[in-house]
């Protein structure tokens, strides 16, 4: 009889270093499975209400079963406390309040008590295998991985990874690759996720991360800091662009990049099934990047609007096609590049616009400031675009244009303030004529002009501002880059896309800083309502007491 339960407890600790070899997670986690299991079976045998504990001594395999109940004076519930007389007979010297220990009789596990033991046991192992699968990843995100294609699902690629399983979803697959199961394949992990069913490892094959693990791979100067992928942006399975820089000065990134031949790139390029990759020195003059990032066009002139972050491109005619590329391409890969919005136009178009607004700024100065045509064109030339420019100038800056004097310049700023103030009044009538209070006249950074668009807007009242997010106030409209049908058809754009629209003061370009004030300003009344009515609470319910008493 002793052999046979010194064999079973061999074949109790035998089963537990099995499992936890095979599952990969710690003995003590089977060995605490174990004794959880042992547990609901004895509390099925003696009774659910019984707080019964297991021990399983991970040595020599001995099992230990005992009750806890508390010693009280009176007994209310048997199965959880005992008398002090009954407690004394387990445990000389209990006191009341004590908790005691009752050793009770190993069980004979039936067929069904197994059954549910086992259950226990393997959800207890299955939560610590995930756990461990979780562990093992939730750092590597950004890390390229190999794996084996499991199953196709709804387009989705779910991927063997030896002790997990990842998913390629179907947006960021290269298109047109073909995904067969039983096939290698190699991602970048871009996310994991806890979740009740184990670890979601999401893998990518389309991210521009993927290209620079690749590059790193094939490129040694990559891999050890010499030369450093400032930005890419890529169109999976067609086209690519990367800006890269040398920090040592004796090594040409590109070249170290295309590789003796081109070996080093083609290697990119067939993993990324044929995808064109071109390759950039980037510059920290942005400029001189936008530049680069339109290769292979020709650019003729840049001009940068930093406060919009758009940059228009002039090129010449022969070059505007090349400069689009097919579908708009190049320059859409160009901008998320260089991370600006960039407006393609030819030498023509370029000097349209310039005639275009030099006409309507001199005839603006012309009309608000009451001066001839010449002055107004002087002004504009002069790089004059707005009255408040003009107004709030230094007084030297504006007398130093030729055929200016301190009188004229004195004159014109005085003018400018004027015609500032009239349209500041007009726009103060149009907005009462909208119906917006004059409350919301005392946020800060908000002009008349753009309390006319709030109302405009239907934002006519302080809860009407204080509803909205940040974002809806201030985001500037994200414009479709322009394009064309053919190299000779006029410039179109791209229907707006609703989530493209920006704030209702999108156009004024104010700071997230300051829309942020803004929306606070019009939330203050809110909370000095809150502390207006706990006081007033307070002293009605200091009446109700003193009529009580």
């Amino acid at each position: 009889m002793a052999s046979a339960i010194s064999a079973n407890k061999a074949e109790l600790l035998a089963i537990a270093k099995s499992v936890a070899s095979e599952k990969m997670i710690d003995e003590a986690i089977v060995i605490e499975a174990m004794e959880e299991a042992i547990q609901k079976s004895a509390r099925n045998r003696y009774g659910a209400e019984n707080d019964i504990r297991a021990k399983l001594d991970p040595k020599t395999g001995d099992l230990t079963l005992w009750r806890v109940v508390e010693v009280v004076e009176e007994v209310d519930d048997y199965f959880k406390q005992v008398d002090l007389k009954q407690a004394s007979k387990v445990q000389e010297g209990a006191a009341i309040g004590d908790f005691i220990v009752d050793p009770l009789p190993p069980v004979d596990l039936g067929r069904i008590d197994a059954q549910s033991a086992k259950q226990v046991i393997f959800q207890k192992v299955r939560d610590a295998e995930r756990e461990r699968q979780f562990e093992e990843f939730k750092d590597r995100a950004g890390e390229v991985i190999t794996g084996v294609i499991k199953s196709v699902e709804f387009g989705h690629v779910i991927v063997n990874l030896g002790r997990a399983e990842g998913v390629i979803r179907r947006d960021q697959q290269i298109p047109r690759e073909a995904a067969r199961v039983g096939e290698r394949v190699r991602a970048v992990i871009t996310k994991v996720e806890r979740n009740n069913r184990g670890p979601q490892i999401f893998l990518s094959r389309g991210a521009p991360d993927f290209m620079r693990k690749l590059f790193a791979q094939e490129v040694p100067e990559i891999y050890d800091g010499i030369i450093e992928i400032k930005a890419a942006a890529r169109d999976p399975g067609s086209r690519a662009k990367i800006g890269v820089i040398s920090h040592d000065s004796s090594i040409d990134p590109v070249g170290a990049c295309v590789g003796m031949k081109g070996s080093r790139v083609q290697a990119v390029v067939q993993e990324l099934q044929g995808e064109k990759i071109d390759i950039i020195p980037w510059s920290e003059d942005t400029a001189t990047f936008v530049v680069n990032a339109l290769q292979p066009a020709t650019v003729a002139r840049v001009v940068l609007d930093e406060e919009d972050g758009r940059i228009e491109v002039v090129v010449p005619d022969d070059q505007l096609s090349l400069a689009i590329g097919r579908r708009g391409q190049n320059v859409r890969l160009a901008s998320q590049l260089t991370g600006h919005q960039i407006d393609i136009m030819t030498e023509e178009e370029a000097s349209e616009k310039r005639s275009k607004e030099f006409a309507e700024r001199s005839k603006m100065f012309e009309e608000e400031l009451d001066v001839d045509e010449t002055l107004s064109q002087l002004l504009v030339a002069e790089g004059f675009a707005m009255l408040e420019e003009v107004a709030y100038v230094e007084m030297a800056e504006l007398a130093a244009i030729e055929g200016f004097d301190e009188e004229l310049a004195e004159e014109l700023q005085s003018r400018a303030t004027e015609a500032l103030e009239r349209q500041e009044e007009a726009h103060r009538t149009a907005r009462r004529e909208l119906g917006v209070e004059d409350d919301l006249a005392t946020m800060p950074h908000l002009s008349e002009a753009m309390l006319v668009t709030l109302g405009k807007a239907g934002i006519k009242t302080l809860d009407d501002l204080a509803d909205l997010a940040t974002d809806e106030l201030i985001a500037k409209k994200r414009e479709a880059p322009r394009r064309r049908n053919n190299a000779d058809g006029p410039p179109m754009r791209r229907p707006q896309r609703e989530q493209d629209k920006g704030g209702v003061l999108g156009e004024y370009g104010l700071s997230e800083e300051q829309g942020n004030e803004i929306i606070m300003a019009a939330r203050a009344h809110w909370f000095e309502d809150e502390e207006d009515a706990a006081p007033a609470a307070d002293t009605q319910e200091a009446a109700d007491a003193d009529s009580t008493q």
